[in-house]
């Protein structure tokens, strides 16, 4: 699951990221609004943890270009303490939540998880695909109650081609969500084919369905048996 934090505090921004990676999500940080408008058209996201008040502008735009492109990213704004008039604004024009400084990080990582659950799984913290179980709490995936042992990796591949069932999705999509800025330093996309052969394997030696097929000149897709 790939975060944008915008925030304009480096060393707040350093540490948020830090903290939701070791809790199991993709995170990138735009700390101005322009770059934070420049992500949004070129990347999707799970959710972006938006700070209201950025150095060139107001973190509301940001909200106002992701309804424009109808997004379905979950937003939650971050708000100084006395901001009432910043929350409502946010909420009024689509945010899903907001969070005021000074915050707890364990509060933080609660309101990411319940939007993304709210947005993505009807509220639910487990996900279930025919034979496939996955509990969002503990990143666990099994297979008629055997645990399978995944790389983070192919824990990211897995959620991301569930988040996407039925679509197909470009080699080129799938490095981006799964590398984000970091995507720009591979040569070539087989590194996704061998992440992708290797989940594949391991689901079906658990016994699960062939669920991920390449689509011949297009990419792949995550059909729901």
């Amino acid at each position: 699951m790939k975060l944008l934090i915008v925030e304009d505090n480096f060393q707040l921004a350093d540490d948020l990221s830090r903290f939701l990676t070791e809790n199991g999500f993709i995170v990138e940080i735009a700390d101005t609004l322009e770059k934070a408008k420049e992500k949004v058209e070129l990347y999707h996201y799970e959710l972006i943890i938006l700070d209201i008040g950025l150095p060139d502008g107001s973190g509301l735009d940001i909200i106002k270009l992701l309804k424009n492109k109808n997004s379905d990213s979950g937003i939650l704004i971050v708000t100084a303490k006395n901001a009432i008039e910043d929350k409502v604004k946010g909420l009024e024009l689509g945010a899903d939540d907001y969070i005021t400084k000074p915050f707890h990080k364990a509060e933080l990582n609660a309101r990411v998880r319940s939007i993304i659950r709210r947005k993505k799984f009807d509220g639910s913290n487990i996900i279930l695909i025919n034979k496939i179980k996955i509990d969002l709490n503990s990143m666990s995936v099994t297979i008629d109650d055997k645990e399978l042992d995944l790389t983070r990796k192919e824990y990211d591949l897995l959620l991301y081609f569930i988040y996407n069932k039925n679509r197909v999705l470009t080699k080129e999509s799938i490095a981006e969500h799964l590398w984000g800025d970091h995507i720009d330093q591979a040569d070539n996309f087989d590194f996704i084919y061998n992440h992708i052969k290797n989940l594949r394997k391991k689901l079906q030696q658990a016994g699960a369905e062939n669920h991920i097929r390449s689509v011949y000149g297009m990419g792949y897709k995550f059909y729901e048996l």
